[in-house]
């Protein structure tokens, strides 16, 4: 039972840092998934050419290059630990455990995305529930992710 109350008590904590972040966007600015792709693999080639350490870092930045609108680049390593590496939108998630972290529905998302980050494409979208930092309310969510050696970078649009 106290696990249940834990993992719940969690799961609402990081949905609120999440809505506590800011971006600066207007709430009607939203980006589209052809953008998402496009960040993506902007932060795929960044990775290349400045290593793991500073494009982490740089993801991780709220007023650095990976920020546009609703659009942010998160990551994760591709082990299965769900230790999330960056976050654009809220970078105090950065370190934090998040692989048993449902959305509204219910749904284990980070495992999901994992999983798709592990397939053979390596790549592709994933639906889900998550804070959007411009509305501040809970949105649908559909991200596009690409794994790059042993990380995965995401990248999603809002409903």
């Amino acid at each position: 039972m106290q696990k249940l109350l834990k993992a719940i008590l969690f799961s609402v904590s990081v949905l609120a840092l999440g809505m506590g972040a800011s971006l600066p966007a207007q709430a009607g600015d939203k980006a589209t998934a052809d953008e998402a792709v496009a960040m993506v693999k902007k932060a795929v080639d960044y990775l290349k050419k400045n290593g793991k350490e500073r494009a982490l870092a740089e993801f991780s930045n709220p007023k650095g290059q990976f920020i546009d609108r609703d659009l942010y680049i998160f990551a994760f390593s591709t082990n299965g630990d769900g230790i999330e590496l960056a976050n654009g939108s809220n970078p105090k998630m950065v370190g934090k455990n998040l692989l048993e972290l449902k959305d509204t529905d219910g749904k284990y998302f980070v495992k999901h995305i994992l999983e798709l980050a592990n397939n053979k494409s390596g790549q592709g979208w994933i639906e889900y529930q998550w804070p959007n930092p411009t509305t501040k309310a809970i949105d649908g969510k559909k991200s596009y992710i690409q794994k790059i050696d042993d990380i995965l970078i995401g990248c999603g649009v809002y409903k």
